[in-house]
């Protein structure tokens, strides 16, 4: 009999999880094994629209899809669920700082939080994905209390360290799969910091392959600004790049790192690198053999990466203290 995975997605009429949902249905984040309980989980007044959605779910007759529903109540969508992927969040509008942003979307993921804590399986694993990811992960973990251990929450960069090694790739004339532990640290945000002092390519130093003043000026603006440039230029944010992440993401979570590179993943910090304890951040991780993540020790910062973490990891406390009034008294 077929291993079985129960998943939520949440904002299942949205953009991301349109182009997500049916490379879960296909077996590509999960694999060719494993069959998929599928839960579409979004606002009341967006599941008729969900209901197309499944539909074609159903028309695309995915072999390994068990299940399909949708809903707008958590006690069904999250009931006895293996993963929660957080995608949907209220998106910035016109005129609107990015601080309004973070208040606007606090008590969505306040109810997510205490559903996850409420209905999902014991051993569930939540990825956030929804922005601002990282704040927001911080409020569904606090909201969630206990229930959930902090290495089964994870906030989504993988999307920043693709764009990194796809334009490190393209400037040093190697393959995406050449460039090895170039990471994203801090928050998903215009701070966030594509670590290339610390990467390789083509088994080269990055900083000995490419140069060092493109690396500093034209490349951390363009991987900072990456998201904006794709509004500009289709008019809407990243979709299927950002579903990719997701499968990337997940798929990170189920097989070891290689043993010659790391992976980007916003954790809840230990206190490593000078990163708050409880602070959801982005660390260089690997995971081992048994799915359990771990944050790289003893990375070499030099003067140029310590500023750029130490700058980003600010913006995340004064995230922080934006929503201090929801987050609940847990360990932090």
């Amino acid at each position: 009999m077929a291993k079985q995975v129960k998943v939520v997605v949440t904002g299942a009429t949205g953009q991301v999880a349109y182009a997500l949902l049916p490379r879960i249905a296909a077996g590509e984040m999960f694999g060719p094994d494993t069959e998929v309980d599928l839960r579409l989980s979004d606002i009341p007044q967006m599941i008729e629209k969900a209901k197309g959605v499944v539909m074609e779910l159903e028309d695309g007759a995915y072999p390994l899809l068990s299940r399909i529903s949708a809903s707008a109540e958590r006690s069904e969508t999250h009931k006895d669920a293996d993963w929660v992927l957080l995608v949907g969040s209220k998106p910035r509008g016109p005129g609107m700082e990015r601080n309004d942003l973070i208040r606007e979307n606090g008590p969505i993921f306040v109810a997510e939080g205490k559903a996850i804590a409420q209905y999902a399986g014991p051993g569930a694993r939540v990825v956030v994905v929804g922005n601002p990811c990282n704040t927001n992960c911080l409020i569904a973990r606090h909201a969630a209390g206990s229930t959930i251990p902090d290495e089964h929450w994870t906030a989504l960069t993988r999307l920043d360290q693709n764009r990194s090694r796809s334009q490190i790739a393209a400037k040093a004339g190697a393959r995406v799969r050449e460039v090895k532990k170039l990471v994203i640290w801090g928050n998903h945000s215009s701070t966030l910091y594509p670590d290339f002092t610390n990467a390789t390519v083509g088994g080269r130093k990055v900083t000995d392959a490419v140069d060092r003043a493109w690396l500093e000026g034209d490349f951390l603006k363009a991987i900072q600004q990456r998201g904006a440039a794709v509004i500009a230029a289709r008019g809407a944010s990243s979709a299927f790049s950002a579903a990719q992440a997701v499968v990337d993401h997940v798929k990170s979570l189920l097989a070891p790192t290689p043993a010659d590179d790391w992976t980007s993943l916003a954790v809840v910090s230990d206190g490593s690198y000078d990163v708050p304890k409880g602070l959801i951040s982005s660390f260089p991780v690997t995971v081992g053999a048994d799915g359990t993540w771990r944050i790289v020790k003893g990375v070499q910062l030099d003067a140029f990466a310590t500023s750029k973490i130490a700058a980003t990891v600010a913006e995340l406390r004064k995230e922080q203290v934006i929503v201090q009034d929801l987050l609940s008294p847990v360990a932090a």
